[in-house]
């Protein structure tokens, strides 16, 4: 069902498995820096032009009336409801945990430190269309508002009734973010960064979607800021010889199942346990509703990298970086300090992705194509940025002085100098 490689041999061959670079996308970030400068100039008028060109639906007004939530909320099932907010209840607790406290020093006349400020305001894209992803809305809102941002606006392709689906609407107003739009796509981006006669301008733009969405995200930073460019889910599940063959496969195919592009790696030790999980991936390859996109992505882009010894997985572990690592060994917490770069780490047999995913409270915005690295999933962090805070008495820079005047005279900046000759007595 998927390949099988040695580690060594498989070296050589990741770049033949890694996603498309977005460096590789030169006719759609044409067209992307097209839209972007359109509706720069002409606001909601190109909005309009591209919501009848891309979603083939007429809009005058993008933003969803308060009629439309109270529709979505008859809509939606109570036993969805209770579980949109149990997960919610999770999600909050897990972020709170993440708000950093200002810091100070105080030595001898000089007091350092720094102060944390929210953003004011903050721009959430959601993917939608005939699909729904509240959990995605929970995992993009939530970090901001505990963050404490002000303003929250949401963006969402609508569906051919010229709606939003009644789960992402339902899902904003328990949230209470501030305005929910009906536009997808590179438009919808371009209007958070610039804003328009309708939409606001937001300080930062947060939540995944397709190429175009990524691509006009990438344009914009520096306009607005962004969490990441994320590319096609991937997982990477490291287990030997005593794991449960049909969960492995189980949580490669719900990676799988997202988009062809998609990446999902067995990492093990076992020769055995490789052909067990392959023969198992056959089998529920065979009711999956998605099993084209499945099979296809298992048969392009999966791998089942076999090591002489589980020591050597961590090497195959840090050198992919996966966004999701799953590590399905007995007492997999000995293992924990041997990751260096994951987006987020399951650890045990029952710890599957999907959990995570959707309820257990950690973030499901991750850094994906060895993204992890350098980058960490969405939280709180993003929505807030820190001002440096110094304070000099003037003992103080009496003392420190002459040693300012001499790396500022050595850099050539002589008014940098004079700044501080002019208050020593």
């Amino acid at each position: 069902m998927i390949k099988q490689y040695r580690w060594e041999e498989y070296k050589k061959l990741l770049n033949e498995v890694s996603p498309a670079s977005l460096f590789d996308f030169h006719e759609e970030e044409a067209q992307v820096k097209s839209i972007i400068q359109q509706v720069r100039l002409e606001g909601d008028k190109a909005l309009q032009t591209f919501s009848e060109k891309f979603d083939g639906i007429s809009l005058r007004d993008f933003r969803v009336t308060s009629g439309e939530q109270e529709e979505a909320k008859q809509q939606v099932s109570l036993s969805l409801k209770e579980a949109i907010k149990a997960a919610e209840s999770n999600i909050r607790a897990f972020h709170r945990k993440q708000l950093p406290l200002s810091g100070w020093e105080a030595e001898d006349g000089v007091i350092r430190g720094q102060v944390y400020r929210p953003l004011q305001k903050a721009g959430v894209y959601i993917p939608g269309g005939t699909a729904a992803y509240p959990s995605t809305v929970l995992m993009a809102v939530i970090p901001a508002l505990v963050a404490g941002v002000e303003e929250i606006y949401l963006c969402t392709p609508p569906g051919p009734d010229g709606k939003v689906n009644p789960t992402t609407r339902f899902t904003a107003d328990v949230l209470g973010v501030s305005g929910v739009f009906k536009l997808g796509g590179a438009h919808a981006v371009a209007a958070l960064a610039f804003g328009t006669e309708t939409v606001p301008r937001v300080q930062k733009i947060v939540g995944p979607g397709n190429i175009y969405v990524t691509l006009a995200k990438k344009a914009v930073y520096g306009q607005a800021g962004i969490d990441m460019l994320a590319g096609p889910s991937e997982i990477m599940v490291v287990a030997g010889e005593e794991s449960h063959p049909e969960y492995v496969a189980a949580d490669m195919l719900s990676q799988a199942e997202h988009d062809p592009l998609s990446r999902a790696f067995l990492v093990t030790d076992s020769n055995i346990l490789a052909g067990e999980v392959s023969r198992e991936l056959s089998t529920q390859l065979e009711d999956l509703p998605r099993r084209e996109v499945a099979e296809k992505s298992l048969r392009e882009q999966g791998a089942a990298v076999l090591v002489q010894e589980i020591e050597e997985a961590w090497e195959v572990v840090n050198q992919v970086a996966p966004e999701h690592l799953e590590i399905m060994l007995p007492d997999p917490w000995q293992y924990l300090d041997r990751v260096k770069n994951a987006g987020s780490i399951f650890l045990g047999s029952y710890t599957m992705e999907s959990i995570g995913d959707y309820y257990a409270g950690v973030n499901h915005v991750l850094p994906t194509s060895g993204g992890a690295c350098f980058a960490s999933p969405l939280g709180v962090h993003d929505f807030l940025k820190y001002s440096q805070v110094l304070h000099y008495s003037q003992r103080s820079l009496e003392r420190d002085a002459a040693h300012v005047e001499e790396l500022a005279g050595e850099e050539g900046l002589e008014a940098h100098l004079r700044a501080v000759k002019k208050r020593r007595k």
